[in-house]
């Protein structure tokens, strides 16, 4: 399965997204974030597939559209695991959009003391 996570202002919020790097068996690994999330780094060697950059100030329905138009034709399942740990809610809403319009389905994926879950 495809893993996609939003990383948006605050590092903090990035540990969440990169234990589900370093403990989920994904086929691909997309990252979504502006010029700041660049500087994402996992301790382990995982690779990441692909790194999006997306515009986070632009307003919902541009966010929304902008997040489709960059995600069309990356993704080869019918289904992803979602990380929206990162980011508030225009940014989820308008990547959970672009999501199912693409149309995809979506599992939120979360990482626990058990390990990774899907929500």
């Amino acid at each position: 399965m495809e893993f996609i996570a939003l990383l948006s202002s605050g590092q903090g919020t990035w540990a969440q997204v990169s234990g589900l790097i370093k403990y989920g068996e994904w086929d691909k690994v997309i990252l979504l974030g502006d010029d700041f999330a660049k500087q994402f780094q996992i301790a382990e060697k995982k690779e990441i597939t692909e790194f999006v950059k997306i515009d986070l100030n632009k307003k919902l329905k541009e966010l929304k559209e902008e997040f489709s138009n960059k995600l069309k034709g990356k993704l080869d399942g019918t289904e992803v695991a979602l990380s929206i740990a990162s980011g508030d809610g225009k940014e989820h809403m308008a990547l959970i959009s672009a999501l199912l319009n693409l149309p995809v389905g979506i599992r939120f994926a979360a990482l626990t003391k058990d390990g990774v879950v899907d929500l």
